[in-house]
């Protein structure tokens, strides 16, 4: 036997050894899952109990990220961690989740990115149905987009919170790559016809000037939709996300086409619970609150909203206008920042706000994107 073949087998069996022990320790894991349902159950009183808690999942993946010394990233790390917490919840009570679909868009990818792949998850035609399913109880939680590095907020998406009482519990950010998919018929040099969300169509732009100057762009409800259409064609191509590729079993003709190489996509994990701080001091920056605020109809409103942020040290992240439903001319300000509302400088700047403004809702406030 040669050297390589003898080094080989000796590290074989170091790993079968390992993954014994990796197998006990998974298991163990299992159980202890179960004995938490078991007693959740025996106090809840006749209540549901909550299985899922958010705020508890941040904390181990990010205890995870910090144990982890290498070779394997920060992500990839806490990843494996998220998949064993998925399949040991499911043992506990299956996590019932909406995406804003069909199956293989970028926003079922940030569900199975946040939940685990144990998750059930169910697919929605639209934002608002989203909404719907987790006010009504139909589902415990919905994934939704709010925004995009290159092409801004997702309207349809704070337009929802303005007439419903469904909470903010978590957030996912997924970064976005577009690219260009053939099927197995496809004339790859007289393409000309190509499908895509008006998104991916916006954040590829400069690249399709390029390359497909003279292709006609039809935009169609989801990059899944477009990528399912390409079946039956021999001279179109769709953008889309790897995910539909492979679930339609299409080709990637062109990789990364997207014109920003850090093009990423935040969505909110919507639901109906209050979500409990992930950390003690907002200094450390684990927690984010999101509001929404009706400024009064009068000179320096907004100034008047925005001051005791600065003055009580608390970091906006993001503010948004819309219009108001209340009259014309009028703006609700959504407005993202550092901290939850149970630490101290928050609640002390939440309170004044609402002395201000015409009108404040807190949206949630839930642990900052792990993954």
């Amino acid at each position: 036997m040669s050297d390589e073949k003898k080094q080989l087998l000796k590290l074989r069996d170091e790993i079968d050894a390992i993954d014994e022990q990796i197998g006990a320790l998974i298991s163990d894991r299992a159980k202890c899952a179960q004995r938490v349902a078991e007693i959740k159950k025996q106090f809840s009183g006749g209540e549901d109990p909550v299985f899922y808690r958010p705020e508890r999942e941040a904390q181990v993946l990010r205890r995870a990220m910090e144990r982890n010394n290498g070779p394997l990233l920060d992500e990839d790390y806490a990843r494996l961690f998220r998949e064993i917490m998925s399949a040991c919840l499911a043992l506990e009570s299956p996590t019932k989740v909406a995406f804003l679909g069909p199956d293989g868009t970028f926003t079922h990818q940030a569900a199975i990115k946040h939940f685990g792949h144990a998750a059930d998850v169910v697919s929605m035609s639209a934002i608002d149905e989203v909404f719907r399913e987790v006010e009504a109880g139909a589902v415990q939680f919905g994934v939704v987009p709010v925004e995009n590095s290159t092409e801004g907020v997702v309207t349809h998406t704070l337009d929802s919170f303005m007439d419903s009482n469904i909470k903010i519990c978590g957030e996912v950010v997924l970064r976005i790559h577009q690219h260009l998919l053939v099927s197995d018929n496809t004339d790859t040099k007289n393409i000309s016809r190509i499908y895509s969300h008006a998104q991916s169509f916006a954040q590829c732009r400069k690249w399709l000037d390029s390359h497909y100057p003279g292709a006609d762009r039809i935009t169609l409800n989801s990059n899944s939709e477009a990528a399912k259409k390409l079946k039956g064609e021999w001279n179109a191509a769709a953008i889309a996300g790897r995910a539909a590729a492979e679930l339609y079993d299409l080709k990637v003709l062109n990789e990364k086409i997207e014109d920003q190489p850090d093009n990423a996509t935040r969505f909110l994990i919507i639901g109906s619970m209050d979500v409990q701080p992930s950390s003690k001091n907002a200094e450390d920056g684990h927690d984010k609150t999101s509001i929404m605020v009706e400024a009064k109809n009068e000179p320096g409103a907004l100034h008047q909203i925005l001051e005791p942020f600065e003055r009580l040290n608390v970091d906006l992240t993001r503010i948004e206008s819309r219009p108001s439903r209340a009259s014309s001319w009028s703006y609700v300000f959504f407005i993202d920042f550092t901290g939850h509302q149970a630490h101290s400088n928050v609640e002390q700047a939440l309170t004044e706000i609402a002395s201000r403004a015409s009108k404040l809702k807190v949206l949630g406030s839930y642990p900052k994107g792990v993954l």
